[in-house]
């Protein structure tokens, strides 16, 4: 199994919660995410697995975080969430919006919504139902993302949010707007930890576990 960073607190919930590009488990302990859901004393046990071993492509990604992480995490836990930040959070969107494996939630921190060649072609197409990805993209992990979203699954509970600032935040406004979201938050910050953190306050704090008795 990929090593992992856990916060095992007796929940009866689960959020995998995937770091993003350059980032390793230990920097999300660092920043803060653990302590701030330690200090809550919600029952949710958090997991933070290093996928990046596993290539850019992330069928492969996928494939993993199903069989080591969501299966054994389903007999174990009443609800499964996944999550992640920035190229983390794709992964995660990848994985409910292709069915690789059922979520009874997402947290997506920033997510990446693929490159502004994809996210460009989608808006000249006049929008995300009138855009057709070519056989021959299907190869990019970015385009499938956009694809799979053409057909989404059921909807599940979901949090979303970015920094006002964030070089990104063009593709995730797209993002946000094709989403069964109740909102999308947009808080002060740019792509890194003064978003995230408050961002990552924001959703704990939004009622979906129960505080431990």
């Amino acid at each position: 199994m990929n090593p992992a960073e856990q916060l095992i607190q007796g929940g009866d919930s689960l959020l995998l919660m995937l770091p993003g590009a350059l980032m390793t488990p230990q920097h999300m302990v660092q920043a803060g995410l653990f302590g701030a859901l330690a200090e809550r004393r919600l029952s949710l046990d958090l997991v933070a697995p290093d996928l990046h071993a596993e290539g850019a492509d992330n069928r492969i990604a996928l494939r993993t975080l199903e069989a080591e992480w969501l299966a054994p995490a389903r007999q174990r836990y009443r609800k499964v969430w996944l999550g992640g930040i920035s190229r983390g959070g794709q992964l995660a969107l990848s994985c409910w919006a292709g069915q690789v494996g059922a979520v009874d939630g997402l947290c997506l921190l920033a997510p990446y919504a693929g490159g502004r060649l994809t996210t460009n072609a989608i808006v000249r197409a006049g929008g995300l139902a009138q855009w057709i990805a070519g056989d021959d993209q299907m190869s990019d992990p970015d385009v499938r993302l956009w694809h799979w979203l053409q057909s989404p699954p059921k909807a599940v509970p979901m949090f979303m949010g970015y920094g006002d600032r964030d070089r990104f935040a063009d593709g995730m406004g797209l993002l946000a707007r094709h989403l069964p979201l109740p909102r999308c938050e947009v808080v002060p910050g740019d792509h890194d930890w003064s978003a995230w953190l408050p961002l990552w306050q924001q959703f704990l704090d939004q009622g979906h576990f129960p505080v431990r008795a």
